[in-house]
């Protein structure tokens, strides 16, 4: 008979009394639907839920999170379609997001999602991380080319004068899975070559694509552990973050301002839970183009944020995250049937045009190639137009196309230290409110 230690039956008693509860409601309010998240608190399990709401395209406009600070927590989330209204029941996608939800809060807080992760078959992925420089991508897919590599799923941010890109690849000629030691070596060597100069430069590693976590915060990661956050040339656009005490109750109080874009309560959730920071209370808002977010966060240790040093290192890493996704340049999107030497082609193509990959989304299904580039000039500014048009007639028009809806610039904030938090709420402003009124989030006022 299988003995526990008492804290591992205390531990399976709280679980099984708090198992997660998920309402998906189209009726309690007039503008939005409205998802309810209850279940046992464990670390992670707040971006999970974040993570599943972004898998199925869904806007968060405006959440609350309250925990007890124990074994509980309830989120609430007012989500709406890109339009702006409520999300409609398409193919049963209520039911669906209300299955992912509850499934991503029962299991293991790894952050996977089937949107996010290549088909499942058994890849080779690189994790590549270095320097950037114009035409970068275009000799990374080069030489996966020449080395007989097809690549069936990658993506690739550029911040702060650094690459970090996930490049999932099979062998061109089979299909198979790329094995052989030998080969990943040479793989290696030459992706090690083209990054020359980079801290990290190229690894390899050899995965079940079922078991990768989230791309995005895989990038995250890489770029972060990469130090690029406390790196980054100061902007005439920062995001305005800031870091206050709450200290008659140990908390540490953060705060963002910024124009609203897609995922970004994602990217925010992320950064404090690989930073290791746990949210107990938090509320988050947007008012027409512009987002506010305050999180009431303690480290795993249950301390709040100690040292000034601590503090900026949270403001730069949050900051860095809003930025990465914030892509410039003109957003084109290529969808054509898949062949040989695709990635490679198009890429020296913008390459010989001048134009520089900001970022790169690469998605491979059945035979078809639905890839997304941002694209500048080589010095980061607008690409001219004309270049734009006549990268499009070489291609193909029936094939590549420019995606006219842009994400808003993020917004600016005014002084010279963004982090102070200018604009933002008054510390407590929001959770204060709310953390005595769990009873009320009903209202969508």
């Amino acid at each position: 008979m299988e003995r526990y230690h008492p804290s591992e039956v205390y531990e399976l008693f709280v679980r099984h009394m708090n198992t997660p509860r998920v309402v998906v409601d189209n009726g309690a309010c007039e503008t939005a639907t409205l998802v309810q998240v209850h279940s046992a608190r464990k670390h992670g399990v707040l971006l999970e839920a974040v993570a599943a709401l972004s898998d199925h395209a869904v806007c968060v406009r405006k959440g609350y999170i309250s925990s007890d600070d124990g074994r509980w927590f309830m989120d609430v989330f007012h989500v709406t379609d890109a339009a702006g209204r409520k999300v409609a029941n398409t193919d049963h996608l209520l039911a669906r997001l209300e299955s992912a939800l509850a499934a991503a809060t029962s299991a293991s807080p790894t952050c996977s999602s089937a949107r996010d992760s290549p088909p499942a078959a058994r890849l080779c992925l690189l994790e590549l991380l270095g320097v950037d420089r114009p035409g970068l991508l275009s000799e990374v897919f080069a030489v996966l080319h020449d080395l007989r590599c097809g690549t069936v799923d990658a993506r690739a941010w550029t911040h702060g004068g650094r690459v970090a890109a996930l490049v999932f690849v099979r062998d061109e000629d089979t299909g198979a899975p790329i094995a052989e030691p030998a080969r990943i070596r040479r793989i290696e060597s030459r992706l090690r070559h083209v990054l020359r100069g980079g801290a990290r430069g190229a690894r390899t590693v050899l995965v079940d694509a079922g078991a990768v976590g989230s791309l995005d915060r895989r990038l995250h990661q890489l770029l972060n552990e990469d130090g690029e956050a406390g790196r980054r040339a100061p902007a005439t656009q920062t995001p305005a973050v800031a870091v206050q005490e709450w200290g008659e109750r140990g908390y540490s109080v953060v705060t963002v301002s910024c124009r609203d874009r897609p995922k970004l309560l994602f990217d925010v959730v992320c950064t404090l839970t690989d930073l290791d920071y746990v949210v107990y209370h938090g509320t988050f808002d947007t008012d027409a183009d512009h987002a506010q977010q305050e999180f009431y966060i303690k480290r795993l240790d249950g301390r709040a944020i100690s040292s000034e040093a601590e503090r900026q290192r949270v403001i730069q890493c949050l900051q860095a995250a809003i930025e990465r996704r914030t892509s410039e340049g003109v957003r084109l999107e290529l969808r054509i049937t898949d062949r040989r030497g695709l990635l490679a082609y198009v890429t020296r193509v913008f390459r010989e045009n001048s134009l520089s990959v900001t970022h790169a989304e690469i998605t491979t299904r059945d035979d078809m190639a639905l890839n997304v580039f941002h694209v500048t000039d080589v010095a980061g500014r607008p690409a001219d137009p004309k270049t734009i048009d006549e990268v499009i007639h070489g291609i193909g028009t029936d094939s590549l196309r420019v995606d006219e809806e842009r994400w808003p610039r993020l917004c600016s904030t005014e002084g010279d230290d963004a982090g102070a938090g200018a604009g933002l709420f008054s510390l407590g402003s929001l959770v204060k409110k709310n953390l005595l009124k769990v009873g009320l989030i009903r209202s969508c006022s």
